[in-house]
């Protein structure tokens, strides 16, 4: 269905339309609205409402149809560091309110054993074959020196990883019951808006699910732009992860990125360099734990 008809069906005339990555926002007859394509999942939303989570935004749209129609929220202009702490917030509240326990699924948490221990062994074939080739050029490139340079930091990264991962699948399995949450699904600073609330938007990834999914996105999103343990103590103090859940969340973000060739020079170096200073803040995040609790 074409948004003009949408809107007709609403009683709303468009005056002009602006697209802006996945949404467009729609000048109407009645004020702004946000359209983006994508069916929502009704029970997460039914579930937000009675448990009186109410920073979303009004969806004008029924529950089976295949878009989302909202009010258009003004973003107001606030530094990215405070927008970050109150991000998280709101997250460790969506966390509190949605919290509910169940038997452990073995069998889900099998499936995340063995994707990631899947991937750990991947990313060791991958980079022992590519620094095996790159060692036999007489001459390496900038990105090839650098990703050489630094080779041994991706190994121990793989090695540590595993060795948590093994501890923790150990650990899992003597678990009897486990927390699940409503899931944003897709946490960064674009889908989160202040106004006269908080607001959350974006919700067609969201799902139940560990806490620690919403944290680990919201880590690939922004690592390098801010500094996560004051972000993780600030959601800590609504919402404490126990100590399996903090140790996946080690376990996820400790996991080196797969970097190719495919791009320009400078895009490899790039790449290369923000996925080896992503490593080193993971590891001065990380480690003081690990010190901790051994």
């Amino acid at each position: 269905m074409k948004i003009n008809q949408i809107l007709k069906n609403k009683g709303l005339t468009a005056r002009g339309y602006r697209k802006k990555g996945k949404i467009t926002i729609i000048d109407t007859n009645n004020g702004k609205y946000i359209y983006k394509e994508g069916r929502l999942n009704p029970q997460i939303l039914n579930y937000l409402k009675s448990r009186s989570f109410d920073y979303m935004p009004s969806f004008l749209n029924n529950e089976n149809e295949a878009y989302q129609l909202t009010n258009y929220i003004e973003d107001l202009d606030i530094p990215k560091e405070q927008k970050i702490l109150d991000l998280i917030k709101l997250t460790a509240l969506l966390h509190s309110k949605t919290t509910h326990y169940k038997e452990i699924d073995l069998d889900y948490y099998e499936k995340i054993y063995e994707d990631l221990d899947n991937n750990l062994n991947y990313l060791y074939i991958y980079y022992t074959d590519l620094i095996t080739l790159i060692e036999t050029k007489v001459y390496m490139s900038p990105s090839e020196f650098l990703l050489a340079r630094n080779i041994t930091k991706i190994y121990d990264a793989i090695s540590e990883n595993k060795t948590r991962l093994d501890k923790w699948h150990t650990h899992i399995k003597e678990k009897r019951k486990e927390r699940r949450v409503v899931l944003h699904g897709n946490l960064k600073l674009d889908h989160f808006l202040e106004s006269d609330i908080p607001y959350l938007i974006s919700w067609d990834k969201a799902k139940v699910g560990n806490p620690v999914f919403d944290i680990y996105k919201l880590y690939q999103n922004h690592a390098l732009d801010f500094d996560f343990e004051t972000v993780l103590n600030e959601y800590e103090k609504i919402y404490n992860l126990t100590d399996d859940e903090k140790e996946l969340l080690y376990i996820l973000i400790l996991q080196p990125g797969l970097i190719n060739f495919e791009n320009s020079e400078y895009q490899n170096c790039q790449n290369i360099s923000k996925m080896i200073d992503k490593m080193y803040k993971t590891n001065m995040l990380i480690l003081p734990k690990k010190s901790k609790n051994t």
